[in-house]
């Protein structure tokens, strides 16, 4: 397995590991209902190192990333980023990104998922317009700071008045002598920034982190509280609620997809599903029976027929109550349709409901 440049880190403090998409990652700490709560609360690491960066350089790398993608990169600012899509040419999805502006027009680093960053660094040397793209994944480490304190402690640790960047923003900074890019995005629902830092200096900036952040209420958290925090958000993972054959339309992710402002890979299959009607649609719900719902589960409507299917599904830290994810049948869509869930052979009845489950 892959080890971050932090894992000695984990181990020291007891943590949990697990085999996560080749990865040896921390899944919890002291538990994931504590880990999630203090997040909520207070103020959590996150050790998200197995995140791969890919650089675009040169004077195609505009181009080359507005064909790649689905949103409008042209309308980004240095020091801007933007949540994107990375389409296939059926209209599905190889992957969800982050794209980071550094220069316009001519340097940008792309944030992707850990378990397709190979997959999506060789789709975007196969359809490069033209830029200089470099997988830097192996310089970065990556610990994403997140909680109402957040953005207190990393003033506090790196002096750069992090609590006045507007949303979806990020500075370069040093160190210890090395480069760190603080960005305000993150994966929780709360404040909070992700900070990118190099390899070498990555386990003294956890040190920190903890050490500064004990007024703050800090404590590092796993990969188990993450995955609830996201649900509760109705955030989408690759893999579960997005993956290389749903339209993204269907998964509510029209927002970031900008077909009007250029062309780009995948538009006309993507736009002629959305036309002809989705049959699904991705939606959060709630058990109105005992039981808690696991991806992979189907749905049945009242005649027993099967209308779709769970993409995640938990017990909520938050609300205390079991909360899904599904892909289910349009017609089924509405908020507050009640349907079935199959838990190992059990119909259990459900509502569909407003999300995000838990408001920020």
């Amino acid at each position: 397995m892959n080890k971050t440049p932090l894992c000695d880190e984990h181990i020291k403090l007891g943590a949990r590991m697990v085999d996560f998409a080749g990865w040896y990652m921390p899944v919890q700490y002291i538990g994931l209902r504590e880990e999630h709560n203090n997040v909520r609360t207070n103020v959590g690491l996150f050790d998200v190192s197995h995140m791969g960066e890919i650089r675009f350089r040169g004077p195609q790398a505009l181009s080359t990333l507005e064909w790649l993608t689905t949103n409008d990169v042209a309308k980004l600012g240095d020091g801007e980023a933007q949540y994107s899509l990375l389409p296939n040419e059926t209209g599905g999805l190889v992957d969800d990104i982050i794209i980071y502006c550094v220069k316009k027009d001519t340097d940008y680093m792309v944030c992707v998922n850990a378990s397709n960053k190979d997959k999506d660094f060789g789709w975007m040397t196969k359809n490069n317009k033209g830029a200089i793209i470099t997988d830097e994944s192996s310089e970065w480490a990556q610990i994403a700071v997140q909680g109402p304190k957040a953005l207190a402690l990393v003033d506090k640790v790196l002096g750069n008045k992090a609590s006045q960047m507007k949303s979806f923003t990020f500075q370069i900074g040093k160190f210890k002598g090395e480069t760190t890019v603080t960005a305000t995005t993150g994966y929780t629902g709360e404040k909070g920034c992700e900070i990118f830092v190099k390899a070498s200096v990555a386990a003294a900036l956890w040190q920190e982190l903890l050490k500064q952040g004990q007024e703050f209420g800090v404590s590092a958290i796993g990969l188990g509280a993450r995955d609830t925090l996201r649900t509760e958000m109705k955030y989408s993972l690759y893999g579960h609620e997005i993956d290389d054959v749903h339209n993204p339309f269907a998964a509510g992710l029209g927002w970031v997809i900008k077909p009007s402002k250029k062309d780009f890979m995948g538009k006309a299959p993507m736009l002629a599903g959305k036309e002809k009607g989705l049959s699904q649609l991705l939606i959060g719900f709630k058990m109105l029976d005992k039981g808690i719902p696991r991806q992979g589960y189907d749905l049945f409507d009242q005649n027993g027929q099967n209308i779709g299917k769970v993409t995640s599904g938990t017990v909520s830290p938050t609300l205390d109550e079991p909360i899904g994810i599904a892909y289910i049948a349009t017609q089924h869509a509405a908020e507050g349709s009640e349907f079935f869930v199959d838990i190992r052979g059990r119909k259990v009845k459900a509502k569909v409901c407003k999300t995000p489950f838990v408001h920020q």
